[in-house]
């Protein structure tokens, strides 16, 4: 795949306007949505024991909830407290469950890819971290020698130099980090106080620590934000010149979100403000040598995502997008969200209920669903489009055993209105998603999704 052709982007506003909607962000197919508590944990037991003839290696995500204090803007899973204590608690049946989890999988399946997120990682205690990695080496067969892709989130405001010594010690190779805004106004009205020179200080600490990525996530259409404020702030993180950028569109969504009502919504930025804020991301970003990845992604081209998605082997899961398509995905943690064989599977909410399963010696099981042969095949088809914005009719076809143009045949007549817009071009082999579409390639995907015309009050963020 041409890299600088994959990449281009053209920003019509026009377009945009047209199919502005929302949607889902396809971090799995079926989506949440779907999941039921008909899905047991004796199902996922048996579906994990099964998976091992698979022989793929192993991909773990633990779910640290704890946070400090709150920014205003935050959807996710978190616990706000400031007794550190809590974690302990929490850590004990956190390793209780890597204990049940390991026991499903064989010791032979190596665990290529690791993730900590939250909630903040970062704020258990050294000697939690170092018990809590230990655990997992204990029950699962980690890779040494920077062979894995072993990742956290970390909150610069807490993680200084000796802490993330302490990460790259552990095994850690890549860093992500928050950021949202460096204007003290919008810090301000989100309740997220992070000067710069605290960011600066993390990443220098992670290039010196020998840190094989850094990741900044950037927010725009929050409160107090202008055109010309994210300007500045664009201008200071290419400073900074991470690896890779995730620039969000905020989605505000208080009666979901009760912290989100702690935001004036009055001091939102208008949709053509954030419009114009989203075009100058683009336009600053790809000049400065960035490769689009796609839905709010941009990485360097010699960055493992760009370098994935040339390969035709990038992939997208709950943790966005993924190096690796042929793992399966453990889950550990309370809310934590996995995929295992042609399941997926999420965990209880509530610290309560993750801790009565565990001390119980249970998993914490609360819902899942098991994909049938319709699912896999939209899965793919969704996958494909969303990391390489092409679609070989035939390939597809074949690995599932259809006839994909009167199979998709209902789906194929929908996207030529999409072709006649510009978004992508259709013709009997396959689907090329043109640079006008690829804004707007979550539009495309919900074409294949057979769950969105019966999802009665699902609530989706805006495709743009």
């Amino acid at each position: 795949m041409d890299t600088a052709a994959s990449s281009q982007i053209v920003f019509d506003p026009a377009l945009i306007a047209r199919y502005d909607t929302s949607g889902p962000r396809y971090t799995s197919y079926p989506t949440a949505v779907q999941f039921h508590e008909r899905f047991t944990a004796a199902d996922y037991g048996a579906l994990a024991r099964a998976s091992n003839a698979s022989g793929k290696p192993l991909s773990l995500y633990l779910h640290i909830p704890f946070c400090d204090t709150v920014c205003f803007y935050c959807a996710c899973n978190k616990i706000i407290t400031r007794n550190r204590r809590r974690a302990g608690p929490y850590l004990q049946r956190l390793c209780r469950e890597i204990e049940l989890q390991g026991a499903l999988f064989d010791r032979a399946r190596p665990v290529v890819q690791l993730h900590w997120g939250g909630g903040t990682p970062t704020f258990i205690a050294d000697d939690e971290m170092r018990a809590l990695m230990a655990a997992t080496r204990e029950h699962f067969t980690l890779l040494d020698g920077d062979r894995g892709e072993y990742s956290i989130e970390i909150d610069p405001r807490e993680a200084d130099a000796a802490k993330i010594g302490l990460l790259r010690e552990l095994g850690f190779n890549r860093l992500s980090m928050g950021v949202q805004d460096f204007d003290p106004d919008v810090q301000v009205a989100v309740n997220r106080i992070q000067p710069k020179a605290v960011t600066l200080a993390a990443i220098a600490a992670a290039r010196r620590e020998g840190f094989r990525s850094v990741s900044v996530d950037l927010i725009y259409g929050l409160p107090r934000q202008t055109v010309a404020s994210f300007e500045r702030t664009l201008t200071q993180i290419l400073e900074l010149d991470p690896d890779r950028l995730s620039v969000f569109n905020y989605a505000h969504l208080p009666e979901l979100f009760k912290t989100q009502k702690q935001i004036d919504a009055a001091a939102l930025p208008s949709a053509a403000d954030k419009l114009e804020i989203l075009k100058r991301v683009i336009t600053r970003l790809t000049e400065a040598g960035y490769v689009y990845i796609g839905m709010d992604h941009f990485a360097k081209p010699d960055d493992e995502l760009a370098v994935a998605q040339r390969a035709g082997t990038l992939y997208r899961n709950f943790q966005g997008y993924s190096t690796h398509a042929d793992c399966d995905l453990v889950a550990l943690g309370a809310t934590s969200i996995g995929m295992v064989g042609d399941s997926y599977s999420q965990n209880v909410k509530t610290l309560d209920a993750y801790y009565r399963h565990l001390d119980a010696g249970e998993l914490p099981l609360l819902r899942g669903v098991h994909l049938d042969a319709d699912d896999r095949l939209r899965r793919e088809v969704i996958t494909r489009l969303l990391c390489h914005f092409t679609l070989d009719f035939a390939v597809v076809g074949a690995a599932h055993a259809v006839d994909f143009a009167r199979y998709f045949a209902p789906e194929l007549a929908r996207l030529a209105a999409m072709a006649d817009d510009g978004l992508l071009v259709l013709d009997a082999r396959g689907i090329r998603v043109q640079p006008a579409g690829r804004l707007l390639i979550r539009n495309i995907c919900m074409v294949f999704d057979r769950y969105l015309q019966g999802a009665k009050g699902a609530r989706y963020s805006k495709v743009i």
